[in-house]
């Protein structure tokens, strides 16, 4: 049957709507394609792909890989404390550990380099271990005592192929406490330790306590009395002892230091304190002849001096031509004040030759020496022949 016989007049309309419909809708898509073309030339319309899933014959893509440049700059030293249970701690001027614990220390570097207390160098009884990991240096002692008080440094290494120095000026350091209840003292294997005391040299006393806490007193044995600490003329320091910054005779003698903690008291190494005036600097002596020309059979005189500190020794010795037959030495020492303000002397030694001859021609020297050095200076002295005397008329 005919639609239009099937729909009728209404049919056709509906049908009439739909086609023009349709029309439009297709008229408005070429539109947008055609506008698409005029903002991307030369663009392609996306073809619809029906995906069937990845496919494995698909080749890899190559990528050039660029060079990496690495750059370290120099890491930064510094020591940490390992604790208990794998906690670290970043150490300061100083720690304690109570003795018997274990000390661990890291240091960071690659390599690097220990230093540790005098009494660990010479007999650590194979308590101390130093290890190097990668980025970190370990040093670890066990069973330790209060002996072990003292300080601990780490250096990095500057290395160059195998060629490997210390880096001092980057070096970390920290003073290690061992706290014994039993010993206050760090113990020491002398009953009495002799020191010198030489002037404007500051002299130590090293009356080392194994805890921080310890309140630290100085004592003279005879007579027996405590000793004033001004912190000018005698300072003390816990981590090295007491100082005595310009030593003066009065300084001199037994002394001794005395340690409290709690109930405990005990009493350090006793120290003899030997005075000694020292000098500044080495001598400066000063030569003269009585003269450059002597006749023979004539005396000769040739002195040598030094203006010094009061109180200082300086020895003389000679070297003189008259040596090479054996002619005997004869000298005149003496000492006498020198005026003006600071306390000075002056140091003579004069060589004497009787009747000198023509072996005693040539170079004389003479070196002063005091505890600071010595220093020689010369002359030369020429030996004219004795005047023939003249014969008489008759």
């Amino acid at each position: 049957m005919p639609l239009e016989n099937l729909f009728g007049s209404k049919g056709r309309m509906v049908l009439s709507a739909l086609l023009v419909c349709a029309v439009i809708l297709e008229l408005a898509y070429c539109q947008e394609e055609a506008q698409q073309q005029k903002i991307n030339p030369g663009r392609k319309p996306k073809p619809s792909i029906t995906k069937l899933g990845r496919s494995t014959n698909k080749s890899p893509r190559a990528v050039t890989a660029k060079p990496k440049i690495k750059t370290t700059a120099p890491a930064q030293t510094f020591l940490t404390q390992v604790l208990n249970r794998g906690k670290f701690k970043k150490v300061v001027d100083s720690i304690s550990v109570q003795s018997g614990d274990t000390l661990e220390l890291r240091c960071r570097g690659k390599p690097v380099q220990w230093s540790v207390p005098k009494y660990l160098e010479e007999d650590d009884e194979g308590r101390l271990s130093m290890v190097q990991q990668e980025r970190y240096g370990v040093l670890t002692l066990v069973n330790t005592t209060g002996a072990d008080t003292g300080e601990f440094s780490c250096y990095p290494m500057y290395c160059e192929d195998t060629d490997c120095r210390k880096e001092y000026d980057k070096a970390v350091k920290v003073f290690v406490f061992f706290p014994d209840p039993q010993e206050l003292f760090v113990p020491s294997a002398d009953y009495y330790e002799a020191i010198q005391l030489r002037t404007n040299w500051p002299t130590l006393l090293p009356c080392q306590v194994t805890s921080p806490q310890a309140k630290v007193t100085l004592h003279r044995e005879f007579p027996p009395v405590e000793v004033a600490v001004d912190g000018t003329e005698i300072s003390f320091n816990v981590k090295r002892g007491f100082t005595i910054h310009r030593p003066r005779p009065h300084h001199a003698g037994a002394l001794f230091c005395v340690a409290s903690l709690g109930n405990l008291r005990q009493s350090s190494t006793k120290y003899m304190l030997i005075y000694v005036n020292y000098p500044m600097a080495p001598p400066a002596p000063v030569i003269q002849a009585s003269s450059s020309s002597v006749t023979a059979g004539e005396n000769l005189r040739v002195s040598c001096s030094v203006v010094g500190e009061q109180d200082v020794a300086v020895e003389f010795t000679w070297d003189y031509p008259g040596q090479q037959i054996g002619r005997p030495l004869y000298t005149q020492d003496s000492i006498s004040p020198v005026g003006g303000g600071a306390a000075r002397q002056q140091s003579q030694s004069v060589l004497l030759v009787d009747e000198v001859r023509d072996v005693d021609q040539g170079t004389y020297t003479c070196t002063a020496q005091n505890l600071q050095g010595a220093k020689s200076v010369s002359t030369t002295v020429k030996v004219v022949p004795k005047a023939k005397p003249k014969k008489q008329k008759p």
